[in-house]
């Protein structure tokens, strides 16, 4: 089948943050948006095929994710794309990522302790963390020495691994995964492994042989992995996400929890309904639109090494977000954001939101036309700036 992402989809008045919530950022309402990570394209025909099917059902009564349309379609998932066996009775669900990341360190970790994570760190575990009464500790990504530093520490309990790296893009070899759960190990550090990017490795932007490698292949102890199909095939605000633990004593706790105290026993019967479809039958959308993104990624690159070679932008190895690093110019931040709101008319996150000056992250999960604008209007202003 071949797919369209070049319709230019409107999706101003559709109630979504990306588009209608600007002005709440960026204080300013109209701007042309590459901000949140979600993308303006629509999601699969074979999801929203599904979807309406069930829509003509009528009945929307409370259900349950525990069935083997859903667990079986998340064991081949993980089969067919990671070359990975998992155990489908590990497998926990919850309303997004985040929300099961709460629950995880509520469950591992106390008020005061402290949580480790790679900078820069993306803005949703931050929040998480501080807004938990948790001390966020962040060490450089790559950095296997500052990493071990922090979790030797007596009260690091956690490590929130981003696996690909969100904002950078990274895909973490097999190598540093492997270093990162002896340390955890050593030092009886709890993981948990953030894969809602893993669907989205670019294979042109990976070494030879590299891919995505799922924690389940390395965790030892206290571990989980948290994901969702929402990501790579943007249905986020049908929500659901759902998670794989190690130990059957805290998987066993999760669910309590999740049931008891949080009162969530019955999924969005549309997630797993789109879920289970995009994991069936959506592997073919995914994969051209990874070429596509990846050709506009192409296009950023190329378009910025035109402008200004001495930044030597690469693309991502995963998703759509290029983190560019922009120190190279010794551009302000606080002006660059002034030039792209007040002349450009655009809305590209600053670096800042991540913890790191000096970057930008721009959202390219989209029709061509579009990040052609976005990435033109970026370095119309570092012109006039430089």
């Amino acid at each position: 089948m071949t797919y369209d992402f070049d319709t230019v989809v409107d999706r101003r008045g559709t109630w979504c943050i990306q588009w209608d919530g600007v002005a709440e950022r960026f204080g300013v309402d109209g701007l042309l948006p590459f901000t949140i990570s979600d993308m303006d394209f629509t999601s699969p025909p074979e999801v929203l095929d599904a979807l309406q099917q069930r829509v003509a059902h009528g009945v929307f009564g409370y259900t349950d994710w525990r069935h083997e349309d859903f667990l079986s379609a998340v064991g081949h998932w993980f089969s067919s794309r990671y070359d990975t066996a998992i155990d489908t009775g590990r497998l926990v669900y919850g309303p997004s990522v985040l929300n099961q990341l709460s629950q995880l360190l509520r469950m591992w970790s106390e008020p005061g302790d402290g949580i480790v994570v790679h900078t820069p760190t993306y803005d949703g575990f931050l929040k998480a963390i501080s807004g938990l009464g948790r001390e966020l500790r962040g060490v450089p990504a790559g950095d296997m020495a500052a990493l071990e530093r922090q979790l030797a520490r007596p009260d690091s309990t956690v490590l929130v691994l981003c696996s690909p790296h969100n904002p950078t893009g990274r895909v973490w070899t097999e190598a540093e995964l492997t270093e990162t759960a002896r340390l955890a190990a050593a030092y009886g550090v709890a993981v948990v492994s953030d894969e809602i990017h893993a669907d989205f490795v670019h294979p042109d932007f990976v070494a030879p042989g590299q891919r995505h490698l799922p924690w389940t292949r390395f965790g030892t102890g206290r571990w989980a992995l948290i994901t969702s199909a929402t990501k790579a095939f943007n249905f986020p605000a049908l929500s659901g996400s759902y998670g794989i633990i190690g130990d059957p004593d805290d998987h066993a706790t999760f669910l309590r929890r999740m049931q008891t105290g949080e009162g969530l026993a019955s999924p969005a019967v549309l997630s797993l309904t789109a879920h289970i479809a995009a994991y069936r039958r959506g592997g073919p959308w995914l994969d051209a639109l990874d070429s596509y993104v990846a050709g506009n990624l192409r296009m950023v690159a190329e378009r910025l090494t035109a402008a200004f070679p001495q930044l030597g932008w690469e693309p991502p190895q995963a998703g759509y977000l290029a983190w560019i690093d922009l120190r190279a110019l010794g551009i302000d931040d606080a002006e660059l954001q002034r030039e792209l709101i007040e002349r450009e008319k655009v809305a590209i996150m600053p670096g800042t939101t991540y913890g790191c000056e000096g970057f930008v992250r721009l959202n390219v999960g989209c029709p061509r036309a579009k990040a052609e604008q976005g990435v033109d209007a970026l370095i119309r202003a570092l012109r006039r700036l430089e």
